[in-house]
């Protein structure tokens, strides 16, 4: 009698390199999830720069820290009505979280603008416009798509007249 099938061993086999393969492709979609969202993180930050600058261009002074909201239009005025200027229909916040990124402007003649990133396996020392990610640790822990706690991670723009 010969019967055609496969052993239990040959099963085994299969269902060990279909687990060994699923967790090497689950483990790079969610790497590539944190890449995406940190990549967006800066995105933002290099639109919200430029419409600071504009903003800048016409008024000789940057917003300060209390002037910019998050998920708000930057305009002129505050107010935002009428047929004034608008730099920035709305100013982002986080993808993940929903939270505002940090912006500093004290006195209006520079600012900084920092977010906290996911990915801490593409942490390296990022200048833009004097900005220099080691001088800033005011970001505070990240959180990541689960909630938990990562490292600081900070990634950030500045006016051009800020010293690292």
């Amino acid at each position: 009698m010969n019967k055609k099938g496969f052993t239990l061993i040959e099963l085994l086999l299969v269902i060990i390199i279909l687990g060994v393969l699923s967790a090497l492709i689950t483990g790079n979609f969610f790497t590539s999830l944190k890449k995406g969202r940190d990549a967006k993180r800066k995105a933002d930050l290099e639109q919200t720069q430029r419409a600071l600058e504009m903003y800048y261009e016409d008024k000789k002074v940057y917003p300060l820290t209390t002037a910019l909201t998050f998920g708000s239009a930057l305009c002129e005025t505050s107010a935002c009505v009428g047929t004034e200027k608008v730099y920035m229909q709305k100013v982002p916040n986080d993808p993940i979280s929903g939270k505002d990124y940090q912006y500093l402007s004290s006195d209006g003649t520079s600012y900084k603008l920092f977010a906290c990133l996911e990915n801490n396996q593409q942490m390296l020392p990022y200048i833009s416009s004097g900005y220099t990610n080691t001088t800033m640790t005011s970001c505070g822990p990240c959180q990541d798509s689960t909630g938990a706690t990562v490292n600081n991670c900070i990634w950030g723009v500045s006016s051009s007249n800020v010293s690292p």
